[in-house]
């Protein structure tokens, strides 16, 4: 299979293909930063096809496949270097499992990159609403006529993980310079941000300072979830049925954090391109791959857009694939 079809432009380069045959072309420690958000083992369907990782039996095969995936994306990362996963933990229900509870979905990832060679770097909860998840799920847990009948059947909602792990090792370019921008719906934050060219050396440092302690935090209460790339015109198929692109300010922060301008960002799970489309925004170059073809042409779309945005984010030098 290999690659399908592909696209590059200025900074940026997308692959159609199974991430775990296309990432074996990548150069050996090439990668400054990953960031994506792995299929939620079969929770949600992504396509029908044999090779995506969301169709599997069960959990101990989503296990082997991902492993395989891991260990090349640590061979790819650079000593010193980061790779962060956006997670959640499972429903399980008592038509598919038996029982109704959670299962340790996150807990699962850390076993896998620790696995493969990654030290545990951080982790981040991601504050989602329970009202809403309560009202898109149904979820028996979440809805207060529990509270009236059984509450210790009842249970808070499930919020978003962002795991970072990181490869041992010397960093040989390291990561330096304050904040100059924030990534986030705080609106007095978001002002400052505005008015940053007017303020004075210690002005800005205070403001770098200031969004380091909203980000040191171990909680994101100011991530808004509905800040993604518009995703309507990837749907297709009926086997198809979710499509959850990662928070753009979540991708913001991780970049903003953990990278220079002009490093190397990759995702294995472009989706419709939310990581490469931020990298390039944010003068950084960007290497996705993505399985399905709807979904990869809308990821091209969108990188060609934030091209046009920036004007061009330098010369890419194509990965061997």
């Amino acid at each position: 299979m290999k690659v399908i079809n592909q696209a590059r432009g200025e900074g940026w380069a997308l692959y159609n293909g199974d991430s775990c045959e296309v990432i074996t072309g990548i150069p050996t420690a090439s990668i400054h930063y990953s960031i994506f958000s792995p299929p939620f083992e079969s929770l949600y369907t992504y396509s029908n096809s044999e090779r995506d990782m969301g169709n599997c039996k069960s959990s101990n095969e989503f296990a082997r496949h991902f492993r395989f995936l891991a260990h090349e994306i640590f061979r790819i990362t650079m000593p010193g270097r980061l790779v962060s996963v956006h997670c959640m933990d499972l429903m399980r229900s008592k038509s598919r499992d038996g029982v109704i509870g959670l299962r340790d979905f996150r807990g699962a990832l850390i076993r896998i990159f620790e696995r493969a060679g990654f030290v545990f770097h951080s982790n981040v909860t991601i504050w989602k609403d329970p009202v809403v998840a309560m009202q898109r799920t149904k979820a028996l847990g979440l809805l207060h006529k529990q509270i009236k009948k059984d509450s210790c059947m009842s249970r808070q909602g499930i919020p978003d993980y962002l795991l970072t792990f990181r490869k041992d090792g010397i960093n040989p370019e390291p990561v330096i310079g304050e904040f100059d921008s924030y990534a986030g719906d705080e609106e007095f934050m978001i002002r400052r941000s505005e008015q940053l060219e007017s303020m004075g050396k210690a002005e800005r440092t205070r403001f770098s300072i200031d969004t380091w302690q909203r980000y040191a935090s171990p909680v994101w209460m100011d991530i808004n979830p509905s800040k993604t790339l518009q995703k309507q015109s990837a749907r297709e198929d009926a086997d198809e049925r979710h499509i959850c692109p990662l928070q753009l300010q979540v991708i913001e922060r991780g970049i903003q954090l953990w990278t220079n301008p002009g490093d190397t960002v990759f995702t294995p799970f472009a989706g419709i391109g939310s990581e490469v489309y931020q990298a390039i925004l944010q003068g950084r170059r960007g290497i996705g791959i993505e399985l399905k073809e709807s979904y990869y042409e809308t990821a091209v779309r969108n990188c060609r857009n934030a091209e046009t945005r920036t004007n061009g984010a330098g010369l890419f030098d194509d990965p061997t694939v």
